[in-house]
C-alpha cells in the first residue's frame, strides 16, 4: 500500500494553518510548510509565519530554512521537501503540506521538472526596464500555467520565470516521467469574497497591532536592502516604502488590503483549475474526508 500525502491548500487568511493543526492532533500528522515567504529567517510576522505556541505541540518543516539575502529556489524546496516526507513517513505519521504557494505544492504532488536554468544577468538587465503588467502579459503568452500560479506584482519572480521559459524556449515542464510514490489527498478551504476580505482585515490588524510588522521591517532592514525587501511582496513591499516615506500609512493598509484580495482571487484561479481538489467550509467536511482517505 502506498504512503498516504494530505495536502491543505487555499488562498491568503483562510485558515489552513489552524485546520492543518487539528488534522495533524487527530490522525498522528506532522506539517510540511509550502510558503514561500515562511522559509526565510526573520521574515514571521509578515509571512503570518506560525508561532511554538500555535503549533500546539506539532512538528513543523520547512519553516526558516534560508537567509533571505539569498534566493531560495523551487528546485531547493523541492529536495527538501520529499526528503522531509520520507522521513515522516518512515516514522509511521501522515505528511500534511500546508500553503498556499501553488509551485511549491505542485512541485511535490506532480512530480514537476524544475530545469536548473543559470542567472541570465544580460537579459534581467534588459527586463528589469520593462514595466510589469507587459512583462506579466509576455509570461502568459510563453507559459500560461506558470503566470497564472505565480505572484504577478513580484517583479523578482515574473522576471525569474521569463528568464526559464526564454532558456528553454517553451513552458516549463509539468510533471516527471515518474510520480512521486505516494498517494495524495489535496483538501482546499473555501471562504467566500466576503469573507476573505474580513479575514484578511483582521490578519492586517493583528500584524499591525504595536507597529509588530513595522518594527519587524525596520530590523530586516539594517541588514537587507530596501530592494531586496520590497521583492518580497505585499507586506513586506508596502511596509517599506511607507518606512522610505514612499506612501502615507494609510495609502500602505489600502495597498496591503487591496493587493492580499488580489493576490487571494489569482490563488483560487489557479487552484480551481485542478479537479482533484476537495473543496471543504469547516473542519468536520475534512475530518471526514482524511477518515476515508487513511
Amino acid at each position: 500500500m502506498k504512503n498516504k500525502l494530505i495536502v491543505i491548500l487555499g488562498p491568503t487568511a483562510s485558515g489552513k494553518t489552524c485546520l492543518s493543526i487539528k488534522l495533524a492532533k487527530k490522525f498522528n500528522g506532522e506539517v510540511v510548510s509550502a510558503d514561500s515567504r515562511q522559509v526565510y529567517k526573520g521574515m514571521n510576522i509578515g509571512s503570518g509565519k506560525i508561532t511554538k505556541k500555535e503549533m500546539n505541540g506539532i512538528l513543523h518543516y520547512l519553516l526558516d530554512v534560508a537567509n533571505p539575502k539569498t534566493k531560495f529556489t523551487v528546485a531547493q524546496y523541492q529536495k527538501l521537501a520529499l526528503r522531509v516526507i520520507k522521513k515522516i513517513h518512515k516514522r509511521n505519521k501522515v505528511p500534511i503540506i500546508v500553503g498556499g504557494t501553488g509551485f511549491y505544492i505542485q512541485s511535490i504532488v506532480d512530480g514537476t521538472v524544475i530545469p536548473a536554468v543559470k542567472p541570465n544577468w544580460a537579459l534581467r538587465e534588459k527586463l528589469s526596464k520593462i514595466a510589469l503588467p507587459e512583462l506579466v502579459k509576455r509570461l502568459a503568452r510563453l507559459d500560461p500555467v506558470r503566470a497564472g500560479n505565480i505572484d504577478q506584482n513580484n517583479p523578482r519572480r515574473v522576471v525569474r520565470a521569463l528568464e526559464i521559459v526564454i532558456a528553454l524556449r517553451g513552458p516549463v515542464p509539468t510533471a516527471s516521467p515518474k510520480k512521486p510514490d505516494f498517494e495524495v489527498m489535496k483538501i482546499g478551504v473555501l471562504k467566500s469574497k466576503d469573507e476573505l476580505k474580513k479575514l484578511i482585515q483582521k490578519r492586517l490588524s493583528k500584524r499591525l497591532k504595536n507597529n509588530a510588522m513595522i518594527n519587524e521591517v525596520k530590523k530586516l532592514s539594517k541588514s537587507l536592502s530596501w530592494k531586496r525587501l520590497e521583492e518580497f511582496g505585499l507586506e513586506y513591499r508596502f511596509v517599506a516604502q511607507y518606512l522610505q516615506d514612499k506612501i502615507t500609512y494609510e495609502e500602505m493598509l489600502d495597498k496591503i488590503q487591496t493587493e492580499s484580495e488580489q493576490y487571494a482571487r489569482r490563488q483560487m484561479t489557479w487552484f480551481k483549475r485542478d479537479k482533484r481538489i476537495y473543496w471543504i467550509k469547516n473542519y468536520k467536511q475534512a475530518e471526514k474526508l482524511v477518515i476515508n482517505f487513511l
